[in-house]
């Protein structure tokens, strides 16, 4: 990709779709760093951390969260619009999320059952990420993202060059650390080696399995996978499960799940 085209010092929002507002944080947490940041960027619209003008154009649109609502589906459109650069933070952004199991069941159905006035829920069929519905320049994936991963990823944006990610597995990071493996040592049924790194191996770091927090890494193995877990005692259904979690839509995931299903 070419050297990037930004002003010397670009203007940016962050916007919140259906989220928990867990990867805004990541820019709340970075401390004195996002004053300095402010420095350099100008800051138009960021509602959790003060500024409000989501209309405005800006050079770099951070979006976090999934696409669930008809008019949502009308403001990330006008979001692209009025943006040089769309970066989608967030599992929600980057393949649906939680919000996304949705898509497995029946909306209308479970909306007559659960509420009183269902007439009054606004809610496409499906919540899907940004990319099924705008043109994504970047992605950061993760639930929720790292100040780290923002800090890097804002730092090669005004140097001018595309930021640069990793697809290695959680594996990696355990190696790296001389982590014990949780799936091998601890015989837990860990997501870590079908996950991309990023997280800092967290879960596994606190003896604890992967859950698949930051999505597909590079060339998933959910087969080898899959007969790790059944010498565990998983059924193909429970494995099925552990990938139609929170990335269950990343296609490499959602790929998984429907040929374990198809399995059983």
């Amino acid at each position: 990709m070419p050297k990037l085209n930004l002003p010397a010092k670009p203007r940016i929002a962050i916007h919140k779709f259906a989220s928990c507002d867990g990867c805004q944080l990541a820019f709340l947490n970075l401390g004195p760093a996002l004053l300095t940041l402010a420095e350099r960027v100008e800051i138009v619209h960021f509602a959790e951390a003060g500024p409000v003008e989501p209309e405005a154009p800006v050079d770099i649109a951070f979006v976090e969260g999934s696409i669930s609502t008809a008019h949502d589906s009308e403001r990330i459109k006008r979001i692209r619009a009025g943006c040089t650069y769309l970066v989608s933070i967030g599992a929600c952004a980057t393949s649906g999320g939680i919000q996304a199991l949705k898509n497995a069941a029946d909306v209308a159905a479970w909306t007559q059952a659960i509420y009183p006035h269902p007439e009054l829920i606004e809610s496409l069929p499906r919540s899907d990420s940004v990319d099924r519905h705008v043109r994504v320049d970047f992605e950061v994936w993760g639930c929720p993202i790292g100040s780290d991963q923002i800090v890097s990823l804002i730092t090669a944006l005004l140097q001018g060059v595309p930021p640069s990610t990793s697809s290695d597995s959680v594996c990696m990071t355990c190696k790296q650390r001389g982590q014990s493996c949780i799936l091998v040592t601890g015989q837990q049924p860990c997501m870590g080696p079908v996950t991309r790194t990023g997280c800092g191996a967290l879960c596994p770091a606190l003896g604890r399995a992967c859950y698949g927090c930051f999505g597909p890494a590079n060339q998933v193995n959910y087969r080898a996978l899959a007969d790790c877990f059944a010498r565990m005692g998983l059924t193909a259904m429970q494995t099925a499960a552990r990938f139609n979690f929170i990335n269950g839509q990343a296609r490499a995931f959602s790929e998984a799940a429907g040929q374990l299903h198809e399995s059983t």
